[in-house]
């Protein structure tokens, strides 16, 4: 497939907008438990719930750019019923507000940021399960078909929001860094075992399509000279990257170092020495990471109507 930029920024966007809210609230619900100190300046949480609600709303505006009609936006929530874009489409906004209610909660001194945080908590959690089952659910790509879809994508996105929040807490909450840097290195190591586990899934699909049953015609020998559109159509762009497959294998160990490694090392450094710069730096490099992560999520899953193009594709 061809990856689309506004696509890829939305979904790390919001991944770590999401992770960020997820790390802030356990700070409350951890403390309301007794369990750790809970910050008492209200700037923490205030801040936190706009820095989450901030790449939120970039996520949202990223992905009006993959509309032909945006003013037409509003119908995507039409099909809730049977379609996860549609749930999706309803739990970000949702999420959104409860996230702004959260924050305004705490600005005013509320009591009800615990249950409005709660419900938060849910809402952001649907919106994992949602973003990723738009993926998942799409059986004839099968590199996307597999439960490690939706683990990855919420594993990726509670990483790098906790790795922000260590270093949003290393400057605002400094007793809150330590535990966010250790649950960060904890999430960024666990990511990348089922990120792998799913690149080794990947590596062994054998296609279930044939280039016999692309045509339907099931002679043994069929060779292809041309598939018609010499210059070019809407299927030789949108349904493949174009790229060499030395560049899918840099992009691929790209990723794994830039998302997994270099963070795991520059988080257990700024854990050791309690750095702000080296977290903030680990949150840097992983969220590049992770967008080349994404890019390589949809470059390779391959459309069975390759099989048809292959004289471009």
């Amino acid at each position: 497939m061809r990856p689309a930029s506004s696509v890829i920024f939305l979904t790390t966007l919001i991944g770590a907008g999401q992770g960020l809210f997820l790390a802030v609230y356990s700070a409350e619900l951890v403390g309301a438990l007794q369990l750790v100190s809970m910050p008492d300046d209200r700037l923490f949480f205030v801040a936190g719930s706009s820095i989450s609600l901030a790449l939120s709303a970039l996520g949202l505006g990223a992905s009006f750019l993959h509309l032909g009609h945006p003013e037409r936006a509003w119908r995507s929530a039409a099909m809730w019923r049977t379609s996860w874009l549609s749930r999706e489409v309803i739990a970000l906004p949702a999420f959104m507000a409860l996230v702004a209610l959260y924050g305004i909660g705490h600005y005013l001194n509320l009591r009800s940021t615990l249950v409005v945080g709660a419900a938060a908590t849910v809402l952001c959690l649907a919106l994992f399960v949602c973003t990723g089952m738009i993926y998942a659910c799409i059986k004839f790509l099968q590199e996307w078909a597999s439960p490690l879809t939706v683990v990855n994508y919420l594993l990726l996105g509670c990483a790098s929001g906790f790795t922000l929040a260590a270093a949003f807490a290393a400057v605002t909450a400094a007793s809150l860094a330590a535990a966010y840097a250790a649950t960060a290195l904890a999430l960024t190591l666990l990511g990348a075992a089922t990120r792998t586990a799913s690149l080794v899934r990947n590596r062994g699909i054998k296609p279930k399509s044939t280039l016999q049953t692309a045509i339907g015609i099931r002679h043994p020998r069929i060779q292809q000279k041309s598939q018609g559109f010499m210059g070019g159509s809407f299927n030789t762009r949108e349904f493949f990257h174009g790229r060499s497959r030395a560049f899918m294998r840099s992009i691929k160990w790209g990723f794994l170092a830039f998302a997994f490694v270099i963070p795991s090392i520059l988080l257990a450094c700024g854990l050791a020495v309690s750095s702000a710069s080296l977290l903030g730096a680990a949150f840097v490099v992983q969220y590049a990471g992770l967008i080349a992560e994404r890019w390589f999520f949809f470059a390779q899953a391959n459309h069975p109507q390759n099989l048809y193009y292959q004289a471009i594709s």
